[in-house]
C-alpha cells in the first residue's frame, strides 16, 4: 500500500525496538524493502512522495505490536476535515471489511437500519483521528510528553543509510 506513512522520533524508537525483536531473516527482508523505497525516492522529481511500508511482509506488518499511530488508526471512520464535508470512511469499507456490514454503498452514509440489523445497539462513531490531531501540541501537553520531529518513516532511515 502506498502511502507517507508518518511517524514522530518517539513512535520511530518504538518500531526500531520492535525491529530489533524479529528474526535476522524478516530484518533483512525488510532493510531490502527500505533500501528499494530510497533508490525509488532518488528517482522522484517532484510532489508527494509514496511508497510501501518496508515492514510490509506478504501484505503482513512485521511490527504489528510495535506499529505507530497512523497505523493504529487506520481503517477507523474519521471526523471530517470541515463542516460541509462528511465523515470519512476507510476505503476497507468497501473490501468488505470495517464498517462494509452497516455502510449503504449509495449515500456513503451509516445506515440505520443495516446497524440495527447486525444488532448493534449505537450507531458506530466517527473519532478525530488525524495523524496531526492524534500528535498534536494539546496531546503532548495533557500526557506530559514530546513526539519530537516527526517525518514520513523513509525520511528517518534516508539519513541514517546516506552515512
Amino acid at each position: 500500500m502506498d502511502a507517507e506513512f508518518p511517524y514522530s522520533a518517539i513512535e520511530m524508537q518504538f518500531v526500531l525496538k520492535g525491529f530489533e525483536t524479529l528474526p535476522i531473516e524478516t530484518r533483512i527482508k525488510i532493510e531490502e524493502n527500505i533500501k528499494k523505497a530510497l533508490d525509488k525516492k532518488k528517482c522522484h522529481k517532484e510532489g508527494r512522495f509514496v511508497y510501501d511500508c518496508p515492514f510490509l511482509i506478504d501484505n503482513v506488518c512485521s511490527i504489528y505490536e510495535y506499529r505507530g499511530i497512523v497505523c493504529r488508526s487506520f481503517g477507523l471512520m474519521a471526523l471530517p476535515d470541515s463542516k460541509h464535508e462528511k465523515v470519512q470512511v476507510p476505503f476497507c469499507c468497501y473490501q468488505g471489511l470495517n464498517y462494509s456490514n452497516v455502510m449503504d454503498p449509495e449515500s456513503d452514509k451509516i445506515s440505520s437500519e443495516k446497524y440495527r440489523q447486525t444488532g448493534i445497539k449505537e450507531e458506530p462513531a466517527s473519532f478525530n483521528v488525524s495523524y496531526e490531531t492524534l500528535t498534536s501540541k494539546d496531546i503532548e501537553d495533557v500526557f506530559n510528553f514530546k513526539f519530537g520531529t516527526k517525518k514520513p518513516i523513509i525520511e528517518w532511515f534516508e539519513s541514517k543509510n546516506s552515512n
